[in-house]
């Protein structure tokens, strides 16, 4: 909080597809998406539309023993389009609160099914999964994690197979190989008492936009498969075509046990999230009353009208327009943009999966900086005085635009950014 002394916040006006406006007049081009939600631009007339009629009808019910057509409309449309085999769909408010879900379920599935002693998890290190206390237990990030350690339970962590912890000779596949390999051996050793496995599907965001082969995936799902491990799949941040296919575990043609989905969902409009699970962990909680086998766990907010409705709208824009088709096409624009910088002698590790592109800036000797030199934080004072937000994780730069971004605007992003770098290496 200290930084806003010399870095004031800027607030906000209005917002228009990439661009947002300031009071002052200034523009600023949304390069991360704000955090990520944000799918077709702001303002989107057909989003905008969808809540204006919704808030003419039904704002929120509580949904406990009652319910609403924006609801059950969207829970059949997720499951319709997700990977088969999920069936069944609880909402709740934020990405942090799907995570939590995804835990209590798989713990609490194991022990109905019999497997009360699967009480561990296991996390990906450098997985991130949200800050509140169940979502930082399987986080590894400790920038996060070590203050509120004491308060946490202590998951085992299993070898990342981030693509740049590729040894000389070694390919991206072959380290998810090797990841999925070591994995496997955590499993044999611990499997039964393993109740889930939660990963975050192609790309580890918030660790610096760590990328990974799909086949770690495949791998993954074989393993927690011979084990009796639940699957998680956290696609808060990739799903809804960010790497390129409406989810990001499609490209590994895998299917999790329970999938986490937030961000995109609403297009940036409203909190809303939803876990969606297989019909064996539903039926695992299905019994009377007098059993004791129900999966307490409610929000005031669950399942929102407004949320919904506006979830509706998203899903009807990727099935009215050739949004996956045009991501591609914005995605070899992008990767033509970046291109250069891989012979820029200070930057290492240029990146890219569908629309989320990344790279990592070094000293003159290649070698990371300090991170209390805080280094992107110039990329990120340039980017704001050249109206293009860029919100650096540490010594990572990172591209993550809406949909409706144009080529010139991302030659403009790259461009911009590409100044930065040099203010942040001087």
């Amino acid at each position: 909080m200290h930084d806003h002394e010399a870095l004031p916040m800027v607030p906000i006006r209005s917002a228009r597809g990439v661009w947002l406006q300031a009071h002052d007049g200034k523009r600023y081009l949304d390069a991360i998406s704000s955090w990520w939600v944000n799918l077709f631009g702001h303002a989107h007339p057909r989003l905008d539309a969808a809540l204006r009629e919704q808030i003419g009808t039904l704002e929120h019910v509580l949904l406990a023993g009652f319910t609403h057509t924006p609801a059950i409309e969207l829970a059949e449309r997720l499951v319709a389009l997700a990977p088969n085999g999920l069936t069944r769909v609880q909402y709740a408010d934020n990405g942090s609160s799907a995570v939590e879900i995804a835990l209590k379920l798989a713990f609490h599935h194991c022990r109905n099914r019999g497997d009360a002693q699967r009480t561990q998890f296991i996390a990906l290190a450098g997985g991130y999964h949200g800050e509140t206390l169940g979502a930082l237990s399987v986080t590894d990030i400790p920038l996060y994690r070590e203050t509120y350690a004491p308060l946490l339970l202590t998951p085992l962590t299993a070898a990342s197979p981030d693509a740049s912890l590729a040894e000389p000779g070694e390919s991206a596949r072959d380290v998810a190989v090797r990841a999925a390999d070591a994995l496997d051996t955590l499993l044999a050793e611990h499997g039964a008492s393993v109740c889930a496995l939660i990963v975050e599907p192609l790309v580890q965001c918030a660790a610096g936009m760590r990328m990974h082969d799909p086949e770690y995936l495949r791998r993954a799902r074989a393993a927690c498969d011979r084990h009796g491990v639940v699957l998680i799949a956290d696609e808060i941040a990739v799903g809804f075509g960010r790497t390129g296919t409406l989810f990001a575990c499609e490209q590994a043609g895998i299917s999790p046990d329970l999938m986490c989905l937030s961000k995109g969902l609403s297009g940036g409009y409203l909190p809303l999230s939803a876990v969606l699970a297989t019909e064996a962990i539903y039926q695992s909680f299905y019994d009377e009353y007098t059993k004791l086998r129900a999966f307490l766990h409610s929000h005031s907010y669950t399942g929102n009208a407004l949320g919904c409705r506006v979830a509706l709208e998203v899903l009807n824009i990727f099935r009215d327009e050739p949004v996956l088709a045009r991501n591609h096409a914005l995605a070899a624009h992008l990767a033509n943009a970046i291109a250069p910088l891989a012979r820029h002698p200070q930057v290492r590790n240029l990146r890219q999966t569908g629309m989320i592109a990344a790279f990592d800036i070094v000293d003159a000797h290649g070698h990371a900086f300090d991170w209390r030199e805080r280094r992107g934080l110039h990329v990120y004072r340039h980017g704001l005085e050249r109206g293009v937000v860029l919100r650096p994780l540490g010594h990572t730069i990172y591209f993550m635009p809406p949909y409706c971004i144009t080529p010139d605007e991302i030659d403009f992003m790259v461009g911009v950014a590409r100044e930065g770098i040099e203010l942040a290496i001087a």
